[in-house]
């Protein structure tokens, strides 16, 4: 049996009057990549957060490899092998590839605030962010300063400062955004490869992308799961066609 990596039992975000998320039951195992997928405004992002601890929930609890998390920071969620990238790629543009990888990896040390010692003599981290390059596929492209990449290759970074902190689950907001064909093929097929070792949950919009990668997707809209199964199930799912297509729902009418 899979082991049920990440999982949500009624979760539910308020702000105001205004539900953002409301009772969302998801769970993601490790080895698939579980995607959430919906129009702008259906609390994606929103429930990523709160699966991160940058949001705490209104309601409900979220459990990561069986553990309550719901009221921990996000550094101790992380530090229980959660590893999140966010819209916006978010890494340091000046600086190497490597030397990015190995700030992440360096926030995994007991104490990160050693001031005495140079970074390269820290053995294990350097090791750490010469893994995550080779993981993420920038091998050769490690010395190169970020801002000397692609829009692709800057997210692929991103990823791989992920993966320096040894995560065993990747909360992963839209890591296609703003990229080509080509780019987002990579991507794909990085994700592939590093689902065989961890659990993934995919906020994204690129859908032939999503349904090339995804095990299990999961749809909002209004803050609400509408639907969730295989790829399969969620193309003939007629709900999901009428959130998407405009066609009528035949749970609640035309005109609905």
């Amino acid at each position: 049996m899979a082991e049920v990596a990440l999982r949500t039992e009624s979760l539910s975000r308020r702000f105001g009057g205004l539900a953002a998320v409301s009772d969302v039951s998801i769970a993601c195992e490790r080895g698939e990549v579980h995607a959430v997928i919906g129009p702008n405004g259906a609390g994606k992002s929103t429930l990523i957060n709160m699966l991160s601890g940058d949001l705490a929930p209104s309601d409900g609890r979220v459990f990561v490899r069986g553990t309550d998390v719901t009221a921990l920071p996000p550094e101790r969620i992380s530090r229980l092998g959660v590893g999140r990238s966010y819209q916006k790629t978010n890494v340091f543009l000046s600086f190497t590839v490597f030397e990015n990888c190995r700030l992440a990896a360096q926030a995994r040390l007991p104490s990160s605030m050693r001031f005495f010692r140079r970074a390269e003599r820290y053995l294990e981290v350097n090791r750490a962010a010469e893994r995550a390059i080779a993981l993420a596929g920038l091998e050769g492209k490690a010395g190169l300063p970020v801002a000397a990449l692609s829009h692709g290759e800057q997210r692929q970074v991103e990823i791989a400062m992920t993966l320096a902190t040894a995560p065993t689950i990747l909360l992963l907001d839209e890591p296609l955004a703003g990229m080509g064909a080509e780019e987002s093929a990579r991507i794909v097929e990085l994700l592939k490869t590093l689902a065989v070792d961890h659990a993934i949950l995919l906020v994204e919009h690129d859908m032939d992308a999503v349904f090339a990668v995804a095990r299990r997707l999961t749809v909002m809209a209004n803050g609400r799961v509408i639907g969730s199964g295989s790829p399969e199930e969620v193309r003939a799912n007629p709900v999901v066609q009428g959130a998407y297509l405009g066609t009528p729902d035949p749970v609640r009418g035309a005109g609905a």
